[in-house]
């Protein structure tokens, strides 16, 4: 008797029986037999399909002349092997992708994990401008949405997307109004804020304890490119009469940093795609 399970998502085996009404039986069969070329095999005998799926040979054996008539795998060396058209299948998905798509799942993992909001900024000369955010219901002193932009120097995403840029040349930061309106509540010298930028570079991370406004503090860390560079920031926001420092860099900061290192290899996956160009872009370009 064939088996009655079906692969899960992360690998493991569901019965099938538990799958609902509408579950095919024959396309979760086909799609087994496809997962079932390994890396490293290039050929895949009929038998060695069958017994990694569970499947009777003679089952594996229709379902591959079938999938050989449309393409998806053809005969080679007394076995068979994947044909360039399977690619369009995982081609369609990342062609309906942007990098905001990419990175929201593991936001909302995050958020899931911290139960503070997360949010992705950008740079825009001397301002951040949120792009993505994740959001649970609490009271905070400022409102913030897409496209919401606050001095840059004042924000733990901010620091973190500043010291990335040439830390001789940022008088502008100071020296030009934030078009946000908001006025920080730290102002720092230049030498001050190089300072902090410097700081922030060594560790990879940056904290902002209430610098822009009262009640607000944030950690942030870089999301980079394929190339590696970094090109936004995310945080983690929380109220300062709610959650000390210590709590913020001891038990989110982890979190943070897998989050950012998770977004940055799926953009460096995407951007490697040849069909697919992410523009990954600073605001005001």
């Amino acid at each position: 008797m064939e088996a009655l399970t079906t692969m899960g998502l992360d690998g493991s085996r569901v019965a099938r029986d538990d799958a609902g009404p509408d579950f095919i039986e024959a396309l979760a069969r086909g799609l087994e037999v496809l997962r079932s070329f390994r890396p490293g095999r290039r050929v895949a005998t009929l038998s060695e399909i069958a017994a990694d799926t569970g499947l009777a040979r003679p089952t594996v054996r229709r379902i591959l002349k079938t999938l050989e008539a449309l393409g998806y795998v053809r005969t080679a060396d007394r076995g068979f092997v994947l044909a360039p058209r399977v690619l369009e299948l995982g081609m369609t998905y990342v062609n309906s992708l942007d990098m905001w798509d990419v990175a929201r799942p593991h936001m909302e993992k995050l958020v899931q994990q911290t139960n503070e909001s997360t949010s992705m900024a950008q740079l825009d000369e001397e301002d951040i401008v949120y792009v993505a955010r994740v959001a649970v219901p609490k009271i905070v002193t400022l409102s913030v949405t897409i496209g919401t932009r606050f001095p840059a120097y004042a924000t733990s995403m901010g620091k973190v997307l500043l010291a990335a840029q040439d830390l001789n040349d940022l008088d502008y930061v100071l020296t030009e109004p934030s078009r946000s309106g908001i006025v920080p509540k730290w102002q720092p010298t230049m030498r001050e804020l190089v300072r902090e930028l410097r700081e922030v570079r060594t560790k990879g991370w940056a904290l902002a304890d209430q610098d822009l406004a009262p009640g607000i503090r944030s950690i942030a860390a870089g999301v980079r490119d394929g190339d590696g560079r970094v090109v936004a920031a995310i945080n983690v926001t929380v109220h300062a009469a709610e959650t000390p420092v210590e709590k913020l860099t001891g038990d989110y900061l982890p979190l943070l940093l897998r989050a950012a290192a998770d977004i940055s290899h799926d953009w460096a996956l995407l951007e490697s795609v040849p069909s697919k160009t992410i523009p990954v872009q600073r605001v005001n370009e």
